[in-house]
């Protein structure tokens, strides 16, 4: 009798990010194994005690602390790691010290005989991401940042809000850097087919400053947040859901998340946030919006940005595009 093969989700780091989506993971019927590990031992141990404690109400599955052994079978290897963002420091505060401990980490994954996709959300996550490819030697569609995928959440949750709709009818992206340099798309942002700004020129009620508080609400969201709880997890945890759904069901769906561009939007050797297909190989095709001048103007601000960033942690890239 042929034994069907398990899914497994390997999450490597279980601090609040981590173990927010092994929490979420935990009811969604959708992997049969999640290991956790983390460079505190005890603490995933703790984890998984806890999770397990949960058994009784969720769908069957085995949860365990494990090592990098593990990951050879994993199917997606969540990386959220790192040092945590501090309050009033930027996502490209973090960058050395984040860049040497997932190169660390990443080199072990890669030692089990890891075949998998590589989901990445530790900060700053388009830099990250640029690493993990590098240090793992793996196709670049198959390494995924979470990106601007939350931050393209709470741009629909706002306007949603602003426009007393619900934010499941609210189509609008987020794209760039996940951090200071990132933009609204403005030009394909609507409300069930209706242009925002068209509503926000017609009707008395709306306006295009409004729409612009909107963004900065969403750009500065997690300083916020870190500022009255100290870190962001729930948002994120149920956005990493979302895309290993898109992986492990091979949805084909389309989520902002941080791929590697090779020529699309005019921008070369870069992951950076953009709409993009998303299945069990990976990132299947980056979608390319046809931006307005300002935009494409900021994208490529945003991407430069980035490019610096991973010249300082990756010297060889530097003044080679």
């Amino acid at each position: 009798m042929k034994t069907l093969r398990k899914t497994r989700v390997v999450v490597i780091g279980t601090g609040f990010v981590g173990s927010t989506y092994a929490y979420t993971l935990l009811g969604a019927r959708l992997v049969d194994e999640i290991v956790l590990i983390d460079a505190n031992r005890e603490r995933a141990e703790g984890e998984a005690m806890d999770l397990n404690h949960a058994m009784a109400f969720s769908p069957p599955m085995r949860i365990w602390a494990g090592d990098y052994d593990d990951c050879r079978d994993s199917d997606v290897v969540l990386l959220t790691a790192g040092a945590a963002q501090r309050p009033g420091e930027t996502r490209l505060d973090l960058l050395t010290r984040n860049a040497a401990i997932l190169r660390g980490i990443c080199t072990k994954v890669m030692e089990s005989g890891f075949a998998g996709i590589f989901v990445v959300a530790s900060n700053p996550v388009d830099v990250m991401a640029y690493v993990v490819w590098k240090c793992s030697e793996l196709p670049p569609q198959r390494i995924i940042g979470s990106g601007t995928l939350l931050d393209t959440a709470r741009f629909r949750f706002l306007l949603g809000e602003y426009f007393d709709v619900d934010a499941r009818n609210v189509h609008a992206n987020i794209i760039g850097e996940h951090g200071d340099t990132e933009l609204a798309v403005w030009s394909h942002a609507d409300i069930s087919g209706v242009p925002v700004t068209d509503l926000a020129e017609r009707d008395p009620r709306y306006s295009r400053a409004d729409l612009e508080h909107v963004f900065a609400d969403v750009r500065d969201a997690a300083y916020r947040i870190i500022e009255r709880k100290g870190a962001t997890y729930y948002g994120i945890g149920m956005g990493l859901l979302r895309l290993t759904q898109a992986v492990v069901r091979n949805e084909n769906a389309i989520l902002t998340v941080s791929a590697y561009l090779d020529g699309q939007y005019g921008q070369r050797d870069v992951f950076i946030g953009v709409p993009a297909v998303v299945n069990r190989d990976g990132i299947r095709e980056v979608l390319e919006l046809e931006l307005s001048p300002d935009e494409r103007r900021d994208f490529a601000h945003s991407a430069e940005v980035l490019r610096e960033a991973v010249g300082q942690v990756i010297p060889e890239t530097a003044g080679a595009r």
